[in-house]
C-alpha cells in the first residue's frame, strides 16, 4: 500500500530509549485508513507512550510520526478528560475553536450523542454517568469534531466485562459506518475479535503484526 493509504504512519520512532527503560526503539507501524487496529504488549513496553507520541502529547527523540487530522484521544480514565459539568457542555467544549454558531454546535452535539446511543443523556451531569457512559461521551467528543483518527488507551480497563464488549463493539461499528481509523491499546485478547489487525509491541519495537485470527492460531499451535 502507498503511504497515502495509511491514516497512521510510524517509522523508525525512538523515545527515551536506553537498555534499562526500553521505551521505544526504531518502532514502525502503519494503520490503513478506515480500519480498526489494536496495540498489544506487556506493561511498560511503550504502548501508552506510543499513543501519546501519535497525539502530539510527547515529542519523539527521532523518527517519523504522522496521523490524518483531526485526531481524537480517549484516555483509560475518562475523568481525566471530561471537564465540563454536563454531557452536552463537555462535547460542545471541544468545538470552541471551530467558530460554529449555536445551532451548528447543538446539531454536532446531538449527532455525536446519537452515534454513541446516548442522546437521552444530553443534559445529564457528568458526575452522574457510569464509567461506560463516560467513555462513550469521550468518543462522542471526537465524533463531534469529525475526527478521522481515534486513539484509545485501554478504554475498557476500568469497566465491567459486559460494558467492555459494548464499548469495543461500538468503536468497531463507528469505524465501519463513519470511515474512521482507530488504534486501540489493550491487554484483553478477546477484544481482538472486533479488530481488523493487531500490532504486538515488545521492548519498544513492533515484533509481530497482522490479522487477529493468525495470532490466535499461533497461540494454539
Amino acid at each position: 500500500m502507498k503511504k497515502s493509504e495509511f491514516a497512521i504512519v510510524v517509522e523508525n520512532l525512538s523515545f527515551g530509549w536506553n537498555p534499562q527503560t526500553n521505551i521505544l526503539n526504531s518502532c514502525n507501524l502503519h494503520v490503513p485508513k478506515g480500519q480498526f487496529w489494536m496495540l498489544l504488549g506487556n506493561n511498560g513496553c511503550g504502548k501508552s507512550t506510543l499513543l501519546r507520541l501519535l497525539a502530539g502529547l510527547l515529542i519523539p527523540d527521532s523518527g517519523t510520526v504522522k496521523t490524518e487530522p483531526p485526531l481524537g484521544f480517549v484516555f483509560q480514565n475518562p475523568d481525566h478528560q471530561l471537564v465540563m459539568p454536563t454531557v452536552a457542555a463537555d462535547i460542545a467544549f471541544g468545538l470552541v475553536e471551530e467558530k460554529l454558531n449555536l445551532s451548528q454546535v447543538k446539531l454536532r452535539v446531538q449527532e455525536a450523542l446519537t452515534a454513541v446511543n446516548l442522546l437521552e443523556l444530553e443534559r445529564r451531569p457528568i458526575y452522574a454517568l457510569s464509567g461506560g457512559q463516560k467513555q462513550r461521551i469521550a468518543i462522542a467528543g471526537a465524533i463531534a469534531r469529525h475526527c478521522q483518527v481515534l486513539l484509545l488507551d485501554e478504554p475498557t480497563a476500568l469497566l465491567d466485562p459486559d460494558t467492555q464488549i459494548e464499548l469495543v463493539a461500538l468503536v468497531q461499528k463507528l469505524v465501519k459506518e463513519r470511515g474512521m481509523t482507530a488504534l486501540w491499546v489493550t491487554h484483553r485478547l478477546e477484544e481482538l475479535n472486533y479488530a481488523d489487525g493487531y500490532f504486538l509491541l515488545k521492548q519498544g519495537e513492533v515484533v509481530s503484526q497482522g490479522n487477529p485470527q493468525e495470532l490466535f492460531e499461533k497461540m494454539w499451535q
